[in-house]
């Protein structure tokens, strides 16, 4: 589409406008393919893993952003430069035009998304407040769209101003499809209640939840549902949590370390509080399984995918094994469940405990190997805060395991 509209000119205000039509295209693409990345379509969810989508479309951000800060300079110089005026003057003529208007409102909008989602001030943003402000982007999108349908790129022939509707229409279809739809259609069907809450450790509690039909989910272990539970201080948000346990007799459960306000509160639910559950996420399955033999390796709360996994994973004795990383035994949870699984099956199960920055480090390449000799032959799941998956993944690869069969979902919210 640039292409056909680009004019071979060595005229800078037509260099300038060149420019300013690639990066708009580019941006108008980036914009619909980050919408697309955070629309939860079950098969792309499935098959490239929630995690790496949020990575990507955070990655992908910065380039969109870059985009239309460069759209829009290159469109000013190119104004200017045609026009014989400065940029400023060129700046309060642009603005008297609604498209640009519209466009600049919008690029002000997806500036402010941006801000907010630098790691240094997310930090310090309540989620709450983080998430409102991203919903922007949806304005920020059609603002956009408004402009696009006002340049000759998009608007000079019907075949592209067509192509362009189209795309945008499946994204807004995917998106109110997977975001609102089919959440409502799940709640009514299942009508998912708490049915108990119970303490695993400190700071850590087990909801359970029971509804109808659950098996129609087909929620498997290692996977993730996002939970909104309906109470006071709780229902605006939907937080993402693993199953740790598998699915029977239509009860979920999920455990949960308090680590902010609202995971603080799940501890204060009742029975009867109804939950709304979209899902499920995540392609921490048995599907990624390619070698007889399987390595779970687990930090901090980020045993209970694995807690799942190692109780349904089809193995015989000596298949399995399971490692659970931790800072001391009182920080471990489930723990009499998982030596419960690893009698049954005759499974390996081994407790890492001790400070990060003590001399000795369990997840060194040679003590990973002292544990399983014959680690370069297993599939190795792997579920930890950020910090610690990184450096078992290094130890893992120093230690012949190959990266592609290291599985990981990692996640910071």
């Amino acid at each position: 589409m640039w292409a056909v509209q680009a004019e071979p000119s060595a005229r800078l205000d037509v260099l300038f406008a060149t420019g300013a039509h690639l990066t708009g295209l580019l941006a108008g693409y980036g914009i619909l393919v980050m919408l697309f990345l955070m629309a939860r379509v079950p098969a792309v969810e499935h098959g490239v893993g929630a995690d790496r989508l949020a990575r990507t479309h955070a990655l992908g951000g910065r380039y969109v952003l870059s985009l239309c800060a460069a759209h829009a300079l290159l469109a000013l110089c190119g104004y200017a430069a045609h026009a014989d005026t400065d940029l400023l003057h060129a700046g309060l003529d642009l603005l008297g035009y609604p498209g640009l208007a519209a466009a600049t409102a919008g690029t002000a909008l997806l500036a402010a998304v941006g801000v907010t989602s630098a790691r240094a001030l997310r930090r310090r943003v309540r989620h709450e407040t983080w998430r409102a402000v991203h919903l922007l982007t949806y304005l920020s999108a059609a603002l956009a769209f408004a402009h696009q349908l006002a340049g000759p790129d998009v608007a000079g022939g019907v075949l592209s101003l067509g192509l362009w509707s189209l795309l945008h229409a499946t994204v807004a279809v995917l998106l109110v499809w997977y975001r609102v739809v089919v959440p409502v259609r799940q709640a009514l069907r299942h009508s998912l209640r708490v049915i108990g809450v119970r303490d695993e450790g400190p700071g850590v509690v087990s909801v359970v939840v029971q509804g109808i039909g659950v098996d129609e989910l087909r929620a498997e272990p290692g996977q993730f549902f996002r939970w909104r539970f309906l109470r006071r201080r709780l229902w605006h948000t939907a937080l993402p949590f693993s199953l740790s346990a598998p699915v029977r007799d239509d009860i979920l459960r999920i455990t949960v370390k308090a680590a902010g306000d609202h995971t603080r509160r799940i501890r204060r639910l009742r029975p009867g509080t109804r939950v709304l559950a979209t899902g499920p996420f995540g392609a921490l399955t048995a599907h990624r399984r390619t070698r007889r033999k399987v390595l779970l390796l687990a930090g901090g709360v980020g045993i209970t995918p694995m807690r799942a996994l190692f109780e349904t994973l089809p193995g015989g004795p000596g298949d399995l094994t399971l490692l659970y990383r931790a800072g001391s035994a009182e920080q471990l949870v489930l723990k009499e469940e998982l030596e419960a699984i690893a009698r049954s099956r005759q499974a390996g199960l081994h407790y890492l405990l001790g400070r990060s920055d003590a001399s000795f480090d369990p997840l060194a390449p040679q003590a990973l190997r002292n544990l399983i000799p014959d680690l370069a032959d297993h599939d190795v799941y792997l579920c930890g805060p950020p910090g610690m998956s990184a450096a078992a993944t290094t130890a893992l690869v120093r230690a012949g395991v190959p990266e592609d069969r290291i599985h990981a979902e990692c996640f910071t919210f």
